[in-house]
C-alpha cells in the first residue's frame, strides 16, 4: 500500500467513526453534567426553575449524542424522553448504594460525602445511567460512559450487566464485572474484584459471566469466573480467592495461610505459589 493508498484509507475510516460515533469529549461532559446535577447541584441554583432549566439542556446534550448514534431525531428524543422519565427512579436506587457504602464502610461519615468522595459510587452511578440506555438499545454511547467512568476510577462495570440494589464497592479501584454478570441486592465488593468469563467462542451468544446472589460478600482480589459459576445468597468469598464452580447459599470460601519458621537449612525444593 502507498502513503497515497494508507492517507485513502485512514480517511475513509474517519468518516465511518464520524457517522457512527458521538463525539467522546461531548459525551464525558454529558455523564458527568447528569452526575453533578443529581448529586453535586450548582450553588447558583436558587430557585426551582433553574433546576428545571439545566434539566432541559441535559435532555437537549443527549438528544444529539443519540441523534449521532442512530441518525433518526424521532429515536433520538424517544430514547431521550424514556431516559429522562426513568431518572428518578435511577435516583432512589443510587442513593440505596450511598445509604449501603455508609453503612458497611466506618470511614464514610455521611451520605453526602459518599456522593462527593467516593469513586466506588460515581463507577456505580456512571453504571446505572449507562444501563438503562443499553437496555433501550442505545448502542455505543453506554460504553463510552462506562468507559469514561474505568478511566477515572479503576472501576470496569460493563452496562450489560445487571446489578441489584444496595450495591457497594468499597476501595474502588481494579474491579471488573463482565457484561453478563447478574448481582443481586445488598452485595459488598472490595479493591481488585474480577467477575470475568471463561474462555468462550465468540459466536456464541451466551452468559458468560457469573451470578452473585444477594447479601453477597467478596474480598479484594477475589476472581470468579464463568457464567455457570453461582455464588449462593449470604455468602462470604474471601481475598484472593479463585473459583470456577458455584459455591452454595451461606457458604465461606478462603485460602488458609501456612506459616512455616525458617531454619538455616536450604528450602528443599523452590517455592510455588498457587492462587
Amino acid at each position: 500500500m502507498s502513503t497515497q493508498e494508507f492517507i485513502q484509507h485512514l480517511y475513509a475510516q474517519l468518516k465511518k467513526v464520524d457517522t457512527t460515533f458521538p463525539d467522546k469529549e461531548l459525551a464525558e461532559q454529558f455523564i458527568d453534567q447528569v452526575f453533578n446535577f443529581l448529586f453535586l447541584p450548582n450553588k447558583k441554583h436558587h430557585l426551582v426553575s433553574d433546576l428545571e432549566k439545566e434539566l432541559n439542556i441535559l435532555r437537549g446534550h443527549l438528544s444529539s449524542l443519540v441523534y449521532d448514534v442512530t441518525h433518526k431525531e424521532e429515536k433520538a428524543e424517544k430514547h431521550t424522553e424514556t431516559f429522562f422519565a426513568a431518572l428518578p427512579a435511577l435516583y432512589e436506587t443510587l442513593i440505596k448504594d450511598a445509604q449501603a457504602l455508609l453503612q458497611f464502610d466506618p470511614a464514610a461519615r455521611s451520605v453526602e460525602e459518599v456522593l462527593v468522595a467516593y469513586p466506588g459510587f460515581y463507577a456505580t452511578a456512571v453504571y446505572r445511567l449507562s444501563h438503562q440506555l443499553w437496555e433501550q438499545g442505545v448502542e455505543i454511547l453506554p460504553r463510552l460512559f462506562t468507559e469514561y467512568a474505568h478511566s477515572k476510577t479503576g472501576v470496569d462495570i460493563h452496562p450489560g450487566a445487571q446489578i441489584g440494589e444496595g450495591f457497594c464497592i468499597d476501595h474502588g479501584t481494579g474491579i471488573v464485572i463482565g457484561e453478563t454478570t447478574v448481582i443481586g441486592n445488598n452485595v459488598k465488593i472490595y479493591q481488585g474484584v474480577t467477575l470475568g468469563a471463561l474462555h468462550v467462542s465468540k459466536e456464541t451468544i451466551t452468559k458468560r459471566h457469573p451470578t452473585i446472589e444477594d447479601n453477597v460478600t467478596i474480598y479484594a482480589g477475589a476472581t470468579i469466573l464463568g457464567g455457570e459459576t453461582v455464588i449462593g445468597k449470604d455468602s462470604i468469598i474471601g481475598g484472593n480467592v479463585w473459583l470456577t464452580y458455584s459455591v452454595p447459599s451461606f457458604s465461606v470460601v478462603y485460602h488458609k495461610s501456612e506459616v512455616k519458621v525458617r531454619d538455616k537449612n536450604p528450602f528443599p525444593e523452590p517455592l510455588n505459589f498457587v492462587i
